[in-house]
């Protein structure tokens, strides 16, 4: 069982070293992620047993945010309290993000590097991840009738509506049809609860802190007109809203800085591809773009700003959840609402699939004909991502 009782098995230092090995090796996007967490946390270190385990997996996929770095960040938080919370996410999330932002010192250097042979490569593999992604969380989160055809209408809405405000009423429209149409077990339950050193006092504040910055900053950047600012908000607003993984963070980001000029979609998709070849959480893209953004925030100080902004709602909410998670997980209303919601995202990710992935990678047969050598060896071959996404560059390269 987790200890929170603040006799920590661990120091902080200890924990950080322990992530730092997963941030450096895990590779294979979010639901891999959990498997290596599972395998050092509850068979090798024994910090926690399976149900335990489960338990959070479930408090964390419920919540929006990416669903791997905040169960590393709960198990870093009952390991090693607050210092520990910090220390899991820096190990886990550092690696991948210094990778991005060097990736996109390359970029900026060489201006025409986005329309390198291999770069195409890196935006083709793109759809492959993507649409193997889709294909997953389609098969474990519509399983049938009712929950597919919320998908197709959330994918609807959001080409009807291509920006943030289609993809918020996308996925108010799942969760409320949800609500109403889908019978209770669609969405199980977790385990036994168990205690974090969070008061539910911290858990309000942290809550109100989540509403204040969501409202808050997109009236501030209105009010003073900051592109900075506006970045911020954008990049805040994205990892706020983002259920069911990283990958649906695409169209949020993508919306938040290709419009504005801040990032080129060629260099978007660029780094979006490259992403698919480091290990950790994919929201660490967020280093990348701020690495490159032609705004007054950018280079080292952007990437790190960005890579703070988008995980901070991630933080706050899982905060502010962990107090309350015995009693919201046994709500019937709320478990078919986050069932319905679930399979909105898998629409809002089929919409992001054609728009933007594949109308800016997909322009002739051949790159059709690698995206669906890509896509097999994901699904059919069970080929390490890592490995498709340098077979990739390679044939982009070939290509050329």
């Amino acid at each position: 069982m987790l200890r929170t009782d603040g006799q920590h098995r661990d120091s902080a230092w200890r924990v950080f070293l322990v992530f730092l090995r997963l941030g450096l090796t895990s590779f294979g996007g979010p639901i891999a992620h959990l498997g290596y967490f599972r395998s050092e946390f509850v068979e090798r270190r024994q910090w926690l047993d399976d149900r335990s385990y489960s338990d959070l997996v479930a408090l964390c996929q419920f919540l929006p945010g990416p669903a791997s770095s905040q169960v590393g960040m709960a198990l870093g938080l009952g390991r090693a309290g607050w210092p520990g919370l910090l220390a899991a996410w820096t190990g886990f999330t550092l690696p991948s993000a210094i990778a991005l932002i060097l990736f996109a010192f390359g970029i900026a250097q060489y201006q025409d590097l986005a329309e390198y042979g291999w770069v195409n490569g890196l935006k083709v593999v793109a759809v492959a991840i993507v649409a193997q992604a889709v294909w997953g969380m389609a098969k474990s989160l519509c399983p049938d009738r009712p929950r597919a055809c919320l998908a197709i209408l959330a994918a609807v809405l959001t080409l009807i509506l291509p920006s943030t405000a289609g993809q918020v009423a996308a996925i108010a429209v799942a969760g409320l049809l949800g609500w109403w149409m889908l019978k209770k077990g669609t969405q199980p339950a977790g385990g036994h609860a168990h205690r974090y050193p969070v008061s539910r006092k911290l858990g309000v504040v942290a809550l109100l802190l989540f509403v204040v910055l969501l409202i808050g900053l997109p009236l501030w950047a209105s009010a003073t007109g900051s592109s900075s600012v506006a970045l911020l908000e954008g990049v805040y607003r994205s990892g706020a809203l983002v259920f069911g993984g990283g990958h649906v963070v695409l169209p949020l980001l993508q919306e938040a800085v290709v419009p504005p000029g801040t990032v080129s979609n060629a260099d978007f998709l660029a780094g979006y591809g490259a992403a698919q070849a480091v290990p950790g959480p994919l929201f660490t893209f967020a280093a990348y773009l701020g690495a490159i953004a032609n705004n007054p925030l950018h280079g080292w100080a952007g990437g790190l700003v960005l890579l703070g902004t988008i995980f901070l709602p991630a933080v706050l909410i899982l905060v502010a959840a962990l107090p309350f998670w015995e009693w919201l997980r046994h709500r019937e209303g709320i478990q078919t609402a986050m069932a319905g919601i679930n399979a909105g995202v898998v629409g809002i990710l089929l919409s992001a699939l054609y728009d933007p992935v594949w109308t800016s990678a997909i322009h002739d047969k051949a790159n059709f004909g690698l995206a669906l050598v890509l896509f097999g060896l994901l699904t059919v071959g069970r080929t390490p991502p890592v490995l498709v996404v340098l077979l990739a560059a390679l044939a982009g390269w070939a290509m050329a």
